[in-house]
């Protein structure tokens, strides 16, 4: 099964590169995980980001020194401790970060209308079953990555212990706003 789900998942895959590619080619691959990481949790330090991407300190702060240079971040003393510095994305980093999941989900909403109604309803539903077991496994918090939730949604300590798992978060659909949800097509799940 994990075999052929990884066969399948390259389509995926591949949609999230070149949705990434065309609006992200300014960063490099961790340093948008990085911007994306920031997002969830406004105002990180620099050592808890390192521990969420799985970073070095020194290469977490080169890291940001590059993203500072680009626009994509700001610094500021920490609110409780001064000697501390807290990350925040710029509005620049804001808007990429929008840029990049609205592509993504154009280039997924073509896909899914190719397939049947049964096909994305079974899909939705997998898709969310396999998010809910990934965010409150342990195992993905123990080899050093976090699963990013949501754009938006805040949530605890990745590094904490597992909680129960939150109700399933409500679908948008991959259209932009203002336009209907076609009848028939299963919303899709908001990814961060």
């Amino acid at each position: 099964m994990s075999a052929a789900l990884d066969e399948a998942a390259g389509t995926l895959l591949a949609v999230w590169e070149a949705a990434r590619e065309r609006t992200t080619s300014r960063l490099s691959g961790a340093q948008l995980r990085a911007v994306m990481v920031i997002e969830q949790y406004d105002g990180i330090n620099l050592r808890r980001l390192a521990t969420l991407t799985d970073m070095l300190l020194s290469s977490a702060s080169r890291l940001c020194d590059r993203l500072v240079a680009a626009g994509m971040l700001e610094r500021e003393p920490g609110r409780y401790d001064r000697r501390e510095i807290s990350l925040h994305l710029t509005p620049a980093a804001r808007r990429l970060l929008a840029e990049l999941r609205t592509d993504r989900r154009h280039r997924l909403a073509r896909i899914l209308a190719g397939m049947s109604v049964d096909g994305r309803a079974a899909l939705l539903r997998g898709m969310r079953e396999f998010d809910e077991v990934g965010r409150r496994g342990e195992a993905t918090v123990a080899e050093g990555w976090p699963v990013l939730q949501p754009s938006g949604e805040r949530i605890g300590d990745p590094l904490a212990e597992p909680t129960p798992s939150a109700p399933a978060v409500e679908p948008t659909p991959p259209h932009p706003a203002g336009e209907p949800h076609p009848p028939g097509e299963p919303p899709v799940a908001r990814t961060a």
